[in-house]
């Protein structure tokens, strides 16, 4: 058994995974830690290129890589990386990251410090040392309100149920964290299970938080780990929402389940009607003062009500789409 297995998930990203593999190299080669690629059927000759580097750059044999058969999405891929080691702790980090020197070291010092804290996150930042929010509430009814309706003395009124929290300088505890790293104890799985593979991409890192978060393990940021977090990786659906396209699927396939496992079905029409109420001041501001842009994406009035009757059904899966 290992003391460390970094998981990384790749689909389509061979670049990103050699820059990362790069940053991860100082951190590993005199430590008892793995890491562990999980490709989801890239198809892209990804496999080719990251195996290259393995070959040819990891003398220690510190990097594996595993080659899926089928595209299972974040939770999915994630999962088979974290069946394929026998680990006290596990590191989840996105492609589109780059790791700082002495983060993991930080990260397994702070969770080795915390019996009861059964995860911890870095601050996530960009490559000049800006900070992003990667510290957050669970999503509710009145934090899809206030989001939707992106009024100024809404937010205001409602701060404490805003979803992604101000940055703190200092360790701190919160409901969930950003999963493009996140550290994990072995314990945690132990205790809730893996992932949901049920969501292909998006609200997995919640709702797993919420489970953990339930059994009473702590949750912790700690700002001293630094991280570079690029927001370039497999999926489109930030690109998109800047400039409201329409959403993939699979991203309302996801909210529906979360919102139906956490509150149930009442807690799911309570969120989507308090979305469109927001989704309606949003729009009656617009019209009336100048220079507003909502947020609404394309045909989001619709897609909300994805799976609503039957909100633990499958998803259908990106290669299926029309």
């Amino acid at each position: 058994m290992t003391k460390l297995a970094v998981i990384v998930v790749n689909y389509k990203t061979p670049e990103m995974i050699i820059e990362l593999m790069k940053s991860l190299k100082g951190e590993v080669i005199e430590t008892d830690i793995e890491v562990i690629i999980v490709d989801n059927d890239s198809q892209d000759g990804s496999v080719e290129q990251i195996n290259e580097w393995i070959v040819t750059q990891d003398k220690k044999q510190k990097f594996r890589l595993i080659e899926s058969t089928h595209n299972s999405g974040f939770s999915g891929g994630n999962n088979i990386g974290i069946n394929a080691a026998q680990a006290d702790y596990y590191l989840l980090l996105n492609s589109d990251t780059l790791v700082r020197p002495g983060a993991i070291k930080k990260l397994l010092d702070t969770a080795a410090e915390h019996p009861d804290v059964g995860m911890v996150g870095p601050r996530l930042e960009w490559p000049n040392g800006t900070a992003q929010e990667s510290a957050f509430h669970f999503h509710t009814s009145t934090s899809e309100f206030v989001r939707t309706a992106n009024v100024g003395i809404i937010s205001k009124l409602f701060s404490s149920h805003i979803v992604a929290r101000p940055v703190s300088l200092t360790p701190k505890y919160y409901e969930w964290l950003s999963f493009a790293c996140v550290l994990i104890k072995s314990k945690v799985f132990e205790d809730i299970g893996l992932l949901d593979d049920k969501f292909f991409m998006y609200f997995e890192d919640v709702e797993f938080s919420y489970r953990a978060y339930k059994r009473g393990w702590k949750i912790m940021y700690q700002p001293e780990a630094k991280v570079v977090h690029l927001r370039g990786g497999s999926s489109p659906l930030k690109s998109q929402a800047k400039l409201k396209r329409r959403l993939p699927r699979y991203f309302y396939e996801s909210r529906t389940r979360y919102f139906y496992l956490l509150y149930g079905r009442h807690g799911l029409l309570s969120a989507n009607l308090a979305w469109v109420l927001g989704a309606l001041i949003s729009q009656i501001r617009d019209i009336f003062v100048k220079g507003s842009r909502g947020i609404i994406a394309e045909r989001q009035w619709q897609d909300i009500w994805i799976n609503f009757t039957n909100p633990l059904a499958s998803y259908i899966h990106p290669k299926d789409y029309d």
